[in-house]
């Protein structure tokens, strides 16, 4: 088990420690809910997370493969619902990869990302719409 600590700053902003490292990361509610966005908001980690996952879990499988994907590039864009309750409604996920489109371990490396434990992890109410983009 691995426990982080969230410590409320006030102003709706936090800090969360990462028990094994003492790394800390700031969270600040969005502009658009009653915050300042001067820090990732609690939905935008969840975005986060989903994107590092994938990138993390594609760097194992091509360790092992011994394939680089050094400049691989994820963008994750958050929408959020518009009706109550506030919650995100989909993410959509562009995956710029620095292998060729044909390379013999495409499907491998497509299945880590859909296989991340985030991934996994997230409602399924959430729409998680998925795009690669391979060097031709």
């Amino acid at each position: 088990m691995i426990e982080i600590k969230i410590d409320y700053e006030g102003k709706l902003r936090c800090a969360a420690t990462h028990g094994p490292s003492g790394d800390v990361l700031a969270t600040d509610a969005p502009v658009d809910n009653n915050g300042r966005g001067e820090a990732f908001s609690p939905t935008d980690l969840l975005a986060a997370s989903l994107g590092s996952c994938m990138a993390t879990v594609m760097g194992i499988v091509a360790q092992r493969k011994e394939i680089s994907l050094e400049g691989m590039k994820i963008s994750v864009g958050k929408h959020m619902s518009e009706d109550s309750p506030r919650r995100i409604s989909r993410l959509d996920i562009a995956i710029h990869m620095p292998v060729e489109e044909g390379h013999p371990d495409r499907k491998a490396l497509e299945s880590a990302a859909l296989g991340c434990p985030v991934h996994h992890s997230i409602h399924p109410a959430i729409e998680v719409v998925l795009s690669w983009q391979w060097i031709e």
